[in-house]
Formats: structure tokens, C-alpha cells, sequence
């Protein structure tokens, strides 16, 4: 009787293992149809979007159900206007240039994916992870085994798109080369510089009988002292950032709120008005000692009073 009641239950724990226990496929070939619909379809939401947004259901399905041979990044968020988290808007600005990097022909496999929770669409899944704290990054491994490291912690990081690649490569051991975008504001500064200088050469063109060559050698001069003396070298010796976004707001501030700071883009504004209003005053100047026609001395005047009532005011 002894060995029939072991039989009975080996045959039992068999059943059991083979009908009832989740996630264990008795099919090999099926087990590996459903995780090669499971990999397609977060390829096709990746290559749309880069971040995949995710529900409850999408989440426990491709996050926590087997099978499953890749880890998922996931970025606990709460970026709804009425939850008033500024920080969630800048770290997933840098979440997204993480996932575009690794989008990156080259650099793109099927072993990690990026995803995205919010608060406001999905609060059960925080509820079931106790999450409290957002932005939070967390990384679920495709052998289902979760520690502490597999929360980014924020002790000696912040929230950018470089440190995050660094944290993931040590998870996933798959490293991820950061690409910015392009930076505008980099471009912007040679583009107003040509046209600068365009808009004056076109300008000596076509008043080149007007205007001698002495109050061009003055203007360029003075010019280069205002240029030196707007705080460009403190800025450079300071490593002050071009603009600051404030973290409250998400709002960009290229004038510093503090009389001791001073950002890379006040300084050209500054040099831009002090130009202006230097230019004002040499038409000034030119206007009252020129021997030219009543006409234009008095058009360099009225140029000269508009350019240094409106830059100096």
C-alpha cells in the first residue's frame, strides 16, 4: 500500500506540474511561438515609438509572464499635468535620447526594450511593486531574479540619458552609445554671426559713399571690447551651462534669476545690445561731423536715436 500511495502522488505532483503550474509550457514549439510573438511586437511598438508606453495588462504580459529572453528597461513616471512633476518631464526627455541611442543602426538587438509607466494609466502595477518615488527606474531580467541593483539609484547619479547607459550596462551588459540631438542653439550662434556680418556687408554695399571707413574700424573695435567685457571669458573659466531649465516648471531660463551667475546665452544678448547701442552712438557721431546732404545725416541720426533708445532702454 506504501508504494501505491507514492506512485499515486508522483502522479499527482506530475499533473499538477504539467496542467496547473503558471508559466511553465509543457510544448516546447509553443513556448517558443508565443516569445517570438511576444519579441515582434515589442520590436514594432520600439521601432514607433522607442519608449513603449505600457499598461497593466501589457506590462505583467511582457514583463513578467514567461517566456522570455530579454530585459525591459522600465521608467516609473507620472508625467499627467495635475500630478505637477517637472522632474518626470526632463527625465523622460532623457529617457527617450536613451531609447533613440540604442535604436541606433549598430547598436540595436532584441535583449533589452525600454518601457514606460505612469502613475495615472496604470496605479495598480504601483500599488503591486511599491513604488512611491517618481521618476524610478527599474530593470527586470529576462531570468525573472530582482535585487536592489536592479533600481537605479540616484546617490552620486542623476537622471541623464549617459549615467542611465552606464547603470544599464552594467545589468545587461549591453552598452549603449548616447547620440544628442542635434543642438540648435549650437548652430544658432554661427548663423547670427554670418548674418551679422552679411547684413553689414550688404549694408557698406549700398552706403559705402555714406559711411567712411574710419566709423567701420571704430564700430569693429569697440565691438571686439564689448565682446571681451560681456563675461564671456567668466563664463568659460566658470563652466556655466548655456541655458538652465528650471525643475519646478520644465521651462527654460537663458537669463540666470542670480545678480553672482551668469549663463553663456546672457552674455550674448548683452553683446548684441551693446553693439547695437555702440553702433547707435558712432551714427550719432558720424551725423552731427559728416559733410554729406541734410538727407542722410539726418536718416543716420533717426537710426542712431532708434538703436540706442530701444537697445539701451
Amino acid at each position: 500500500m506504501a508504494e501505491l500511495w507514492c506512485l499515486w502522488h508522483l502522479l499527482l505532483t506530475v499533473v499538477a506540474m504539467v496542467f496547473i503550474a503558471p508559466g511553465v509550457f509543457t510544448h516546447p514549439a509553443r513556448g517558443k511561438k508565443l516569445l517570438a510573438k511576444k519579441v515582434s511586437r515589442l520590436m514594432s511598438w520600439t521601432k514607433k515609438d522607442g519608449v513603449i508606453r505600457m499598461n497593466e495588462t501589457t506590462f505583467y504580459h511582457f514583463v513578467f509572464d514567461a517566456p522570455k529572453n530579454y530585459s525591459v528597461i522600465v521608467m516609473f513616471t507620472a508625467l499627467h499635468e495635475f500630478s505637477s512633476c517637472a522632474t518626470c518631464k526632463v527625465a523622460a526627455e532623457e529617457f527617450q535620447i536613451l531609447a533613440n541611442s540604442y535604436q541606433h543602426p549598430g547598436a540595436f538587438t532584441t535583449k533589452v526594450f525600454f518601457a514606460m509607466v505612469d502613475y495615472d494609466e496604470s496605479p495598480e502595477v504601483f500599488e503591486a511593486l511599491q513604488i512611491t518615488l517618481v521618476p524610478n527606474f527599474f530593470h527586470f531580467s529576462a531570468k525573472c531574479e530582482f535585487t536592489t541593483d536592479d533600481i537605479y539609484g540616484l546617490t552620486g547619479r542623476d537622471i541623464v540619458a549617459d549615467q542611465l547607459a552606464e547603470w544599464i550596462a552594467e545589468r545587461t551588459h549591453v552598452s549603449v552609445r548616447i547620440r544628442q540631438p542635434t543642438n540648435y542653439h549650437g548652430l544658432l550662434k554661427p548663423a547670427i554671426l554670418l548674418g551679422l556680418i552679411g547684413g553689414l556687408g550688404s549694408f557698406l554695399k549700398w552706403h559705402r559713399k555714406s559711411i567712411s571707413c574710419s566709423i567701420l574700424c571704430e564700430f569693429l573695435t569697440l565691438c571686439l571690447v564689448i565682446l571681451m567685457t560681456s563675461g564671456q571669458i567668466w563664463t568659460y573659466i566658470r563652466g556655466e551651462p548655456y541655458a538652465q531649465r528650471d525643475p519646478r516648471t520644465g521651462q527654460k531660463h537663458y537669463i540666470s534669476k542670480f545678480s553672482q551667475a551668469q549663463f553663456a546665452a546672457e552674455t550674448y544678448i548683452i553683446s548684441l545690445f551693446n553693439m547695437c547701442v555702440t553702433l547707435g552712438m558712432l551714427l550719432l557721431v558720424k551725423a552731427t561731423t559728416s559733410r554729406t546732404n541734410v538727407i542722410k545725416r539726418k536718416m543716420m541720426c533717426l537710426c542712431g536715436m532708434c538703436l540706442v533708445a530701444i537697445f539701451f532702454t
